[in-house]
């Protein structure tokens, strides 16, 4: 890849959505800005806020003069995912070498996106995500695992990690912009955006390496829109939305909006006892972490039942 800087700098997009972050915006700012060996531009959407994160954002730009942009501010997004939306469909890609999403409340490691971009450069990927070290307030910390091996469908199921750890080429991005400008109409039907992301880039090709070394710190707290997602809760959660119907629905949504055809998304379409029977056979194929494949099987086998029933009645 040709590097746009003449100082043979990585040149780097950052897309950062915000919202009521007056709190913990200012650390990540600073952090990024100490990011080491790359050039970033930060680009802000702040999603209408009624606190001061706007102000905050605006004092960086008199600061970081020619660093940071922030985009029109006014709208409400009612979701970090559409707001990230938003960003990609917006900011110009062409001048940068790669783009990276940013959370408004995490802290980068001085050599997050350095260390992503070689990462990428000896794996000869187009992407990136990693592990994380979150963090709460009382000063715990645990690692969230995220560098599972990818698995054939995978993708079509679960993100590759937090979409804070993202950092993509710029050729990546600008075939993500493509078909979100092109599809404009239906972005709203669409879920989370890092799940998008590496769903499509997986789906057209794209390599992706998901790294191991944690190269952030991922804050945990009650405004988390997702979080950490552990525990016997969390677990016992995601069952209850698999058999309400509304994942396999999210699947197929997503499925529809980036044209996949796979053929768990044909069994899911399906919608019968045997397919869904079938689809858990799927499960090693479609998660990597083994604790998820085996929830994929019992939930698979649980919606093949209530499937049976209710055709029973």
């Amino acid at each position: 890849m040709i590097l746009n800087c003449v100082s043979n700098v990585p040149k780097v997009a950052i897309l950062l959505a915000a919202f009521n972050g007056e709190k913990f915006i200012a650390e990540q700012l600073k952090s990024i800005f100490g990011q080491i060996l790359v050039d970033v531009t930060v680009f802000v959407s702040v999603d209408f806020s009624s606190d001061s994160t706007l102000d905050i954002v605006n004092d960086f730009v008199k600061t970081e003069s020619g660093r940071i942009e922030v985009l029109s501010y006014g709208e409400k997004y009612f979701s970090a995912g559409r707001n990230f939306f938003r960003l990609l469909v917006d900011v110009d890609f062409t001048p940068f070498d790669y783009v990276a999403f940013a959370d408004q409340d995490d802290i980068w490691l001085p050599n997050k996106l350095s260390s992503s971009i070689s990462e990428m450069k000896a794996t000869n990927s187009d992407a990136y995500s990693g592990n994380v070290t979150a963090f709460w307030p009382d000063n715990r910390q645990i690692l969230i695992k995220k560098d599972y091996p990818q698995k054939r469908y995978d993708y079509l199921f679960e993100s590759a990690g937090p979409g804070c750890t993202f950092v993509f080429n710029v050729d990546l991005a600008l075939s993500i912009k493509d078909i979100l400008i092109k599809k404009s109409e239906k972005i709203s039907t669409l879920w989370l955006h890092d799940w998008f992301c590496y769903s499509f880039a997986r789906h057209c090709g794209y390599r992706w390496h998901i790294g191991s070394n944690p190269l952030m710190l991922y804050r945990q707290h009650t405004n988390n829109e997702v979080g950490a997602n552990s525990g016997i809760s969390a677990i016992l959660s995601r069952i209850k939305v698999v058999l309400s119907g509304d994942a396999y629905n999210k699947v197929l949504t997503q499925a529809n909006f980036i044209e996949q055809d796979e053929l768990p998304v044909k069994k899911i379409k399906v919608n019968s006892f045997l397919s869904l029977l079938s689809l858990s056979l799927l499960a090693f194929q479609c998660r990597r972490d083994n604790k998820d494949v085996f929830l994929f099987f019992i939930a698979s086998i649980l919606m093949s039942l209530k499937v049976l029933v209710k055709k029973n009645e």
